[in-house]
Order: C-alpha cells, then structure tokens, then sequence
C-alpha cells in the first residue's frame, strides 16, 4: 500500500523538485518548526543545496535529533512562538546576514487555550508569533520571508475577527485554524507593501502544502477528526517531500514579491508547485494593513525599516 501511495505522488508530481534548488552556499536558513514534517523536509534540502540552517525549535532536544539525520550544515535554537519573551530571545541572539527565513511552525485546530502572553494558541502561534519574529530579525534579512498558510483560509466564512481575536464568544479549532491561516497571507500582503515603500529588495512570499501527511494533524481537538485525517494521510495525501515543495519553490524561485505557491493539482491538494490564487479576503489591502497595526498592537513589535526617501525630480 505504501509504494502504491508513493507511485500515485510521483505520478502527481511535476517535474519540478528539490534536486532543482539553485547553489545556496554561504546563505544562512532559519525554518521555525524543522524537527518535523515538511519544516524537516524543507530544511534538509536547503542544507543539501548547501545552505546552513537554523532550527527555530521550542524543543531543543528534538530539533537536535531531527537536525542529525539532515545532510549538511545545520545548528539548532530555541523559539517559542507561543511566548513572545522567546521570540525576543531568539531575535536578540541573532548575528550576521539572514538570507531566507522560513515561517513554517503552526498549530492546528487545537482546543481552546491560550499562549504565554494570553492569546488564541492558533492566532498566536501561527501569527502573532512569526509577525514578532520576522519584524524583529527583518534589519538583518537579504533575501526573502516565506510564510506558511494553508487553504484552510478558504474555509467557510474564514475572516479576521477584529472585535474578538481570541475567539472567545464563538470559539470553534476549525474557525479558529482558518483564520490564523488567513492572517498569515494578510501579514505577507502588508509586508511586501511595507517592503515596497522601504525601498527594500527583500521579498516577501507564501506558501502552502496543499494536503500533506505530517503529525500536524494529529493534535486535532476531536477525535473523529483525529481519525479522519488519519484515514486521509493514508489514502488521499501526498508525503512531506511533496509538501515541502511549495515552500522550497517560494524560498528559491525568481516570483514577484506577495507571490503565493501551492500544488498544481485537483482543488491544490497535491501536484508540483506553482502560483495560486487566494480568496478575496486574504486581497484586502485594507484588513491587511488594519491586522498589521492590531498585531504590532498586540505584540509591541514595529517595521523596523524606515521609508525610501524620495526621489528628487530636478
């Protein structure tokens, strides 16, 4: 059963993998979330193109394991994106140029709770989380953000609940998942804007696996969805190497900036990666730049470039 899955994502793949990915010897990686999944998968194929990759982990010990089996250039540190005291830790720690920084760690529909700080675990984890930490290392960024969403943005009536962020009169995992995943396209919106007017040529670009077989899905709040998606990674998902793709693509392709990269296949489940369209409330410049201004808020974290000046018209 195992090859025949495999069979059915090769057959599924275009041509395009991570064999592909240009020299990235003396560039430096970070990948928040690597010890697992396709944060891993991502993580090894830079460090294989020849990148040296940090592993943003909250897990020291894990990121350590997971770092062993990757080949070639790796170190591991700790980051809590649950706790802004670690994000500012990690930030404060850094050194040196950043070529690509990979927002890949999340939580997904999880039971109600809260983050260190007292927010949503899902928005604040897979949002509040990476905004504090790419606008902290932002100054010494060269190259390009790539966030992880998911086409969990598209669910329902996915929106951003800007009179109850937490959720806390209509708290479901499911709406919950979808809209931290709407924020994380907002946020890439609003960056490259920012970027943009910055004079900036770092870019800003996200991504998503479309429906990949990862232990994401095994800290679902139910059980029968527990069960369902186990049934689904099985049958019906591609594995981590395929998942990884959308982001490997995003993080090394020539795109413009607020691109977003998926699978090219049926409803972009599986299939190589390509551009792919978004909903029209993950377009809105205007809720993107209201989330940004709640979340800088929120976090007591600012864009930290300021404004290209000028040009002067003799």
């Amino acid at each position: 059963m195992a090859a025949e899955k495999s069979e059915k994502n090769d057959k599924n793949r275009t041509d395009w993998n991570a064999t592909l990915l240009p020299d990235l010897t003396g560039r430096t990686a970070v990948v928040t979330g690597a010890n697992s999944g396709i944060g891993l998968t991502a993580a090894d194929a830079l460090a294989r193109a020849g990148a040296h990759v940090v592993f943003a982990v909250r897990d020291v010990e894990r990121g350590r394991a997971a770092a062993a089996t990757v080949h070639g250039s790796t170190e591991v540190r700790r980051l809590d994106l649950a706790d802004l005291a670690s994000v500012r830790e990690f930030a404060d720690g850094w050194e040196g140029p950043l070529s690509l920084l990979v927002n890949n760690a999340g939580v997904m529909m999880l039971p109600q709770q809260r983050t260190r700080d007292g927010f949503e675990m899902q928005f604040g984890t897979n949002h509040l989380g990476h905004f504090a930490l790419t606008n902290l290392l932002l100054p010494h960024v060269t190259d390009r953000v790539v966030t992880v969403s998911s086409g969990a943005h598209r669910w329902g009536d996915a929106t951003i609940r800007f009179d109850d962020l937490n959720l806390d009169a209509d708290y479901t995992p499911r709406g919950a998942y979808a809209q931290s995943k709407l924020a994380n396209l907002l946020f890439t919106l609003e960056l490259q804007r920012r970027l943009t007017d910055s004079g900036s040529r770092v870019r800003a670009l996200a991504a998503h696996p479309g429906y990949a077989a990862t232990n994401l899905q095994s800290h679902a709040s139910s059980p029968a969805t527990r069960a369902f998606m186990r049934l689904g990674n099985r049958f019906l998902a591609q594995d981590d190497r395929a998942g990884a793709l959308p982001t490997l693509y995003a993080a090394t392709q020539d795109l413009p900036g607020a691109s977003y990269v998926g699978p090219d296949g049926f409803g972009e489940m599986r299939g190589g990666p390509t551009l792919v369209g978004r909903t029209a409330a993950a377009s809105d410049a205007a809720t993107a730049r209201r989330l940004w201004t709640v979340s800088e808020e929120l976090t007591g974290v600012g864009y930290p470039l300021a404004p290209a000046e000028p040009t002067l018209r003799a």
